[in-house]
């Protein structure tokens, strides 16, 4: 189990390209080439996972198939993304299109948040870059859809920025390279917020 540190900033559009031109005077680089990412997420009947979430409660989970629409290899991986007070990790596994038809149909079974069924959809286009302490991320054009009903969808006027750091890096030194407010936010709850709270 590899625990690491996250850091979120939300900005605005306006902002992305003076952003980036602060990660080029700092070092960072691309990575690779940018993916559009499509995810599907589950909770239960009462929603607990975006109500801890939102309540920062802890430990607690966020539960998912990811999948890279436009990737050659069509792998679907069902992650379960745990934060704890030691850190947070992530539990990832392959799966195949007939188990994600079942979990579409029947959903499954969680030891701590029960019976969970698909929630909503999060879908968007992710730029990564590295630095040598740690990678970061740009999620533009996002876009989130209900699953019962996939008229309710709605775009995301903001940019997610992730910053990611092995979990023996400082955090107050990772905080400090960064001069831009920073938010606790998910795009689960953000998403479900625009979608279920209008």
């Amino acid at each position: 189990m590899s625990f690491r540190i996250e850091e979120k900033l939300l900005i605005s559009s306006s902002q992305i390209f003076s952003f980036k031109k602060w990660l080029n005077d700092q070092g960072y680089s691309k990575l690779f080439v940018d993916r559009k990412i499509k995810s599907l997420y589950f909770d239960n009947i009462h929603n607990g996972m975006f109500i801890d979430s939102e309540e920062g409660v802890s430990p607690r989970k966020k539960i998912r198939v990811r999948y890279y629409p436009e990737a050659d290899d069509n792998n679907l991986y069902f992650e379960k993304k745990i934060s704890s007070p030691e850190g947070r990790f992530k539990n990832k596994e392959i799966i195949d299109q007939k188990k994600f038809g079942n979990l579409k149909t029947i959903g499954f079974y969680d030891e701590n948040y029960k019976s969970c069924h698909p929630k909503m959809f999060v879908e968007y286009l992710r730029e990564y870059f590295d630095a040598k302490d740690c990678r970061l991320t740009i999620d533009t054009n996002i876009f989130y859809s209900s699953f019962d009903d996939p008229n309710n969808r709605v775009s995301d006027l903001k940019t997610a920025v992730e910053i990611k750091a092995q979990f023996h890096k400082s955090l107050d030194k990772l905080r400090d390279q960064f001069p831009f407010q920073r938010v606790r936010f998910s795009k689960y709850c953000r998403g479900f917020n625009l979608l279920f709270n209008k």
